[in-house]
């Protein structure tokens, strides 16, 4: 799917209302992916259904870009997705909230670059074919590293292709690059070697982190649910932030993310350690103006790149701290 074909089925969604929903959230959608964190051990152990006392479909996707169109359509309350589509979304004015930020991201995220395709430096990257998913996280990633290397995006040959798909084009080697997450990242790496990670990235300015959003008629219906879900989701980072290598030693817990993210249990453990996972007591202060400037900063770049057409003149509205202090207390 194109990115714009994928924006502009946002459009017709802009109106949509949660009429179906009652005031105890009986059945709720919530759309995951398969980054590798703390809180799939809750998802895996039913703890989120346990706490809402609600019936929970959960959703695999491949990418925020797809988050945000069944988001968009009403068909997903709840979604987690990277920093890029976020800033995309809000800035097309798609009725959503930040209330949890669920990761900070750094070596969980890398552009791997094939044995054999003659890439030993980023200069060699020109006339290369690169692979991501368009207006994700590594997108963005992508083009602010290839920004930093004073390479244009015209020099290269950038593939819009999901992880599964970048998978399969790697292992025909149909590519020569890819920026993409674990499990593509992992399988990249058999044959590949990094080249940059988000860690290097976000020391040059442009940091990326994952969230959890929800749709604002939703969150406004069903507040307690909310709540709950980031009660939940805060207790699993509390675990491993407080010790990650006993939480990584527990064979149980690796194999319930390995089962959930597609990821191998042997990998799991660096994966984790990969990314950040902001605790109850920092979300507050993360959720208020870091997180509000990273989605100007975002949406500024977004525009430069001609990814969106036009950028909000605040995102405040985007970004809900509410949910995360009601559930640290």
């Amino acid at each position: 799917m194109s990115t714009q074909n994928t924006f502009k089925r946002w459009l017709p969604a802009l109106a949509f209302t949660v009429t179906a929903f009652g005031a105890q959230a009986d059945e709720v959608t919530i759309a995951y992916q398969t980054t590798v964190e703390p809180a799939k051990v809750a998802q895996a152990d039913g703890s989120y259904e346990k706490a809402t006392g609600s019936k929970i479909s959960w959703r695999k996707f491949e990418s925020g870009a797809e988050v945000i169109t069944a988001v968009a359509s009403g068909d997903v309350q709840i979604g987690y997705v990277g920093s890029s589509p976020l800033a995309a979304a809000a800035s097309r004015a798609l009725p959503v909230q930040t209330f949890l930020i669920a990761a900070q991201i750094g070596s969980a995220e890398a552009l791997v670059v094939r044995n054999g395709a003659g890439i030993a430096k980023p200069a060699d990257l020109v006339g290369k074919k690169i692979a991501v998913p368009f207006v994700s996280t590594t997108h963005y990633s992508l083009l602010a590293a290839l920004k930093h290397w004073n390479i244009s995006p015209s020099q290269v040959q950038i593939i819009n292709l999901r992880p599964s798909e970048i998978t399969a084009a790697w292992q025909r080697g149909d590519i020569d690059a890819a920026y993409v997450w674990d499990p593509a990242l992992g399988k990249a790496k058999e044959n590949g070697k990094v080249l940059v990670s988000s860690t290097e990235v976000a020391k040059w300015g442009a940091p990326t982190f994952d969230a959890w959003i929800v749709r604002k008629d939703f969150a406004e219906k069903n507040p307690r649910f909310v709540e709950q879900f980031a009660r939940v989701t805060l207790k699993a980072y509390a675990d491993y932030q407080a010790n990650p290598k006993a939480f990584t030693s527990d064979a149980a817990r690796i194999d319930k993310i390995a089962r959930i993210t597609g990821s191998k249990p042997d990998e799991v453990a660096a994966l984790l350690a990969g990314n950040r996972y902001p605790v109850a007591s920092e979300q507050a202060g993360i959720l208020a103006t870091p997180t509000v400037k990273a989605l100007t900063d975002t949406s500024a770049f977004l525009k430069e790149q001609g990814k969106v057409d036009s950028v909000q003149s605040s995102y405040a509205a985007y970004v809900n701290a509410g949910f995360a202090k009601a559930a640290g207390k």
